[in-house]
């Protein structure tokens, strides 16, 4: 297989070993492995959010891991620019760029494109918020249709969010989101990907998040929310709904005891597993599935 011309993109549920196939990968074809998990680009929390070791970074360069402060806010925007930046540097060394992670959003950007909407002031955004909020969401849907009809198929009624950031942008720039969406399209051409996704059997995959769990606090866990949780960053911040920092949180008050700790995060990621599994489902059907049973013979025939 030639990977010369390649941008590599590894996606799967969260402990289905990704990270350590791409490094295993990075080694045979001399790439260097850029961060696409939302989580992981923060300073903090490297133990609860999984990021890779350090002495993994040694033996191949990494990008994009803890490099944010907690207390900021990182879009998917903010990380597509960047990440596009580190790609071409990557490819001038001659080396060959293998993104990985578990964040749909930040490898749908990187091959569909990402809506570059002019910015909306947040006094009309929170003017649009308060209408939604007041007269419910099945009312505020429809007063999207009376200013966009085109969103009928495009937009899901019961769906909060993109209901209310459809309105917003049309009633702003005077413009669909679908018009703004058609003139969206990658940096890249579809030719240079090479999409992976790790397909890991759900009960298999269960047992890994159970043991992932324990092995997390075993490794520190616990003092390490104690140390974030002196930072006091704010609960609406991203890296604050971490999975891992409310039930630890709970446990240092003496709410609850070890064993509800393992479990509940345990539960937790779980059910985040399988939302990415859902929306590689929905949004990844043309990627190369790849059982992890089978991962040392595809690096073989490399």
């Amino acid at each position: 297989m030639d990977f010369k011309s390649k941008i590599i993109l590894i996606y799967g549920p969260t402990a289905s070993g990704k990270s350590d196939f791409a490094i295993e990968l990075a080694k045979k074809i001399k790439g260097e492995i850029i961060n696409a998990d939302s989580m992981q680009v923060y300073k903090d929390l490297k133990i609860l959010t999984a990021r890779p070791f350090k002495n993994n970074f040694k033996k191949i360069k990494h990008h994009l891991y803890g490099f944010q402060k907690s207390n900021k806010y990182f879009s998917t925007g903010d990380w597509l620019k960047i990440a596009i930046k580190k790609i071409n540097e990557i490819k001038k060394r001659k080396k060959i760029p293998i993104l990985v992670g578990g964040t749909g959003l930040y490898f749908n950007a990187l091959t569909k494109g990402l809506i570059e909407i002019p910015s909306i002031p947040l006094d009309f955004k929170n003017r649009i918020r308060s209408t939604q909020k007041s007269i419910g969401q099945q009312k505020f849907y429809k007063k999207l249709l009376r200013i966009d009809p085109s969103i009928i198929n495009q937009v899901n009624s019961r769906d909060t969010q993109r209901s209310i950031r459809a309105y917003e942008v049309k009633l702003f720039t005077k413009k669909s989101i679908i018009e703004w969406r058609k003139n969206t399209k990658s940096k890249f051409k579809k030719k240079e990907f090479l999409k992976l996704y790790i397909d890991y059997p759900r009960s298999e995959l269960i047992e890994k998040i159970n043991l992932r769990t324990n092995q997390m606090l075993a490794e520190g866990a616990v003092l390490e929310v104690k140390k974030f949780l002196k930072l006091k960053i704010p609960k609406n911040k991203s890296i604050s709904k971490a999975i891992g920092v409310a039930e630890i949180r709970d446990f240092i008050k003496n709410k609850i005891v070890k064993d509800e700790v393992i479990e509940k995060i345990s539960i937790k990621t779980r059910q985040y597993a399988k939302r990415q599994v859902t929306w590689a489902r929905g949004h990844m059907t043309s990627w190369k599935k790849i059982n992890p049973k089978r991962l040392n013979s595809f690096l073989k025939k490399i």
